[in-house]
């Protein structure tokens, strides 16, 4: 007796069309097309996640930097300060700190700064 895989074949068919729901022209309905198309999109999500460590870590920069120029105060300085005072935030916490608590921001300036 033979078996007939047209079932899990279909099953498996209607999963990747699933994952492709949205996409243009052939790519959410021809299963070759569709295949290909959540390959490169696989591809493209894993890099995105490596690329946005990066992209907040640079947006993080801009804002420091944006928050230290009224208190003449250059990044590089003021992160070489912060290690030297052996201060251990990061650029994330002070950048949220500059923005939403400029008060304790500018006390943290000062200690980095004497």
């Amino acid at each position: 007796m033979r078996v007939k895989r047209g079932v899990a074949s279909h099953k498996r068919h209607k999963k990747l069309l699933e994952k492709t729901k949205g996409y243009k022209y052939g790519r959410s309905r021809t299963v070759r097309r569709a295949k290909q198309a959540v390959m490169q999109a696989g591809l493209h999500a894993y890099r995105g996640r490596k690329l946005k460590k990066r992209t907040f870590r640079s947006l993080w920069i801009a804002r420091l930097s944006g928050a230290l120029a009224p208190y003449d105060f250059k990044y590089s300085l003021f992160i070489a300060a912060l290690k030297k005072k052996n201060i251990g935030l990061d650029r994330k916490v002070l950048s949220n700190l500059a923005i939403e608590e400029p008060g304790v921001f500018k006390k943290i300036v000062e200690m980095a700064r004497s």
